[in-house]
């Protein structure tokens, strides 16, 4: 019995200590399903207080917020109304009011997390039966507009769509302290069998010299996004910018290149051509949707994560998980296996927050004493910066009310290049080698000038090392203290 045991905790202590000192660990937390609508400011407050609280403890160091679902706002905007998914009735105002945007981003911040705002670009309206606020784009600009099997969305061929949607872009990018812009996998409509989009007349006023229609959408849709990526990098260059694309590019039967499935396609359906993309550097990641189970027969998830990780070669690749669906197939150990065994993967993000948070099949429980077990930081991004902050400075340990308290000021640095935004704590043992690539030691990320410090035994010495983090998470080096309980 004894054998047994020893063997499993070592194959455990393996496992985590596998664990990479640098990950992206996301959830989106979207507001499309209803979930707040009507709640009210306190208990909206109170309820996403408690998912961040549970995702920190789950390991997650980025949410990815729904702010802009359908043409309407979870934040005070001058440009469109306030969203029928905050309050219940688009373009009424929150009472008490609140900035959901502005809240969230101080409540990740201050847990040592990443915010990075989440819109739907082309989407005005869904099928939800609600009359459109006065201001809102469906009343000022029928004529941008069109309907597809239900739903009303702006209109990629129009240039009028493109400034428009990178103009409230720029304002939330301008006004709010993000982390990062993301949008998903709406382009093009979804298909319809038998249904066609309504924008046969656009292609004849201006094809842009091509004959082919399918090419003309994708180049509309290519046009949005290196706009959308020059946009947010001009106002800000260290706002990330991240596409989370459906998760089959192209079935290999409609091209050699492609994954051997067969399923709805990026590049054939939506028209979006996510490799370009990539080659022309106009995202900064890329979280293809694996909303599959191994062994799928039209779409396997092992066929496509080998896929992605083979022809993403520039953006970072992050994989979007669906909870519910490894839960109900009990292969998460199996998925995450396969990240490890892919080079360029980086991280995971969840589909949905909520489904980690109720800790559905375990889920939030396994990656909590597993496979997020430890804190980890950022991929870094070169391409944005590679220069680190200077290190903290006058770390030292102060007795408040009988709590110990780290505290530190923050370094030196001139332009947001240079400037701290977060620290990474590390505790060890005394007489224990320093050593800040030991993914076991980094107790905290804060963005926070102090920590409080756990309780010890009376007596125990330890050693504490605070290093600087970036807009883009580069590392300084340590700054280390003593401490005596």
């Amino acid at each position: 019995m004894r054998k047994i045991l020893f063997f499993v905790l070592l194959i455990l202590a393996t496992t985590i200590q596998a664990q990479q000192k640098r990950e992206f660990r996301g959830a989106w937390i979207q507001c499309v399903n209803g979930q707040f609508r009507g709640m009210g400011t306190e208990r909206m407050q109170k309820t996403l207080t408690y998912q961040l609280d549970e995702l920190k403890k789950d390991g997650c160091n980025v949410i990815i917020f729904q702010v802009r679902p359908e043409c309407d706002a979870l934040y005070e905007s001058s440009i469109e109304p306030w969203s029928y998914y905050l309050t219940g009735e688009q373009g009424s105002r929150p009472y008490p009011y609140w900035d959901p945007l502005q809240w969230m981003i101080e409540q990740c911040h201050k847990r040592g997390m990443e915010l990075h705002a989440w819109i739907n670009p082309y989407r005005a309206k869904t099928k939800a039966a609600h009359v459109n606020a006065v201001n809102h784009v469906v009343v000022q600009h029928p004529e941008w507009t069109f309907q597809y099997d239900g739903l009303t969305l702006l209109n990629p061929a129009l240039k009028q769509c493109r400034d428009y949607i990178c103009q409230v872009v720029k304002d939330i990018v301008d006004r709010y302290d993000v982390d990062g812009l993301h949008i998903d996998d709406y382009f093009y409509p979804y298909p319809v069998p038998g249904v066609a989009i309504p924008d046969k007349a656009n292609f004849q006023a201006n094809n842009y010299g091509l004959e082919n229609q399918g090419d003309w959408r994708r180049l509309n849709v290519n046009l949005f996004i290196e706009q959308l990526y020059q946009t947010v990098h001009s106002a800000k260059p260290w706002v990330k910018v991240g596409i989370s694309p459906f998760g089959i590019y192209r079935n290999q039967k409609n091209d050699p290149n492609g994954s051997r499935t067969n399923g709805l396609q990026n590049y054939d359906d939506l028209y979006a051509d996510v490799l370009l993309w990539d080659r022309e550097g106009w995202m900064d990641y890329c979280v293809p949707q694996l909303y599959w189970e191994i062994g799928n027969k039209a779409a396997d998830y092992e066929e496509l994560i080998h896929w992605w990780n083979a022809n993403i070669t520039k953006s970072d690749l992050y994989i979007g998980e669906d909870i519910e669906r490894t839960a109900k197939f009990n292969q998460m150990a199996r998925k995450m296996e396969l990240h490890t065994q892919m080079p360029r993967i980086k991280g995971t993000v969840l589909w949905y927050a909520k489904a980690a948070v109720d800790n559905v099949g375990n889920y939030g429980t396994k990656l909590r004493t597993n496979y997020w077990r430890y804190p980890a930081l950022q991929p870094t991004m070169k391409s944005i910066d590679s220069k680190a902050p200077k290190k903290p400075r006058k770390v030292q340990v102060i007795d408040v009310e009988g709590q110990k308290v780290l505290f530190w000021t923050a370094p030196k640095g001139e332009g947001w290049k240079d400037a701290a935004v977060k620290y990474a704590i590390y505790r060890f043992n005394q007489g224990e080698k320093v050593d800040i690539n030991n993914t076991s030691k980094l107790v905290a990320i804060t963005g926070e000038t102090h920590y409080e410090l756990p309780a010890a035994e009376e007596g125990r010495r330890c050693v504490y090392a605070i290093t600087a983090l970036d807009r883009v998470q580069n590392e300084s080096s340590y700054k280390k203290v003593k401490v005596k309980y």
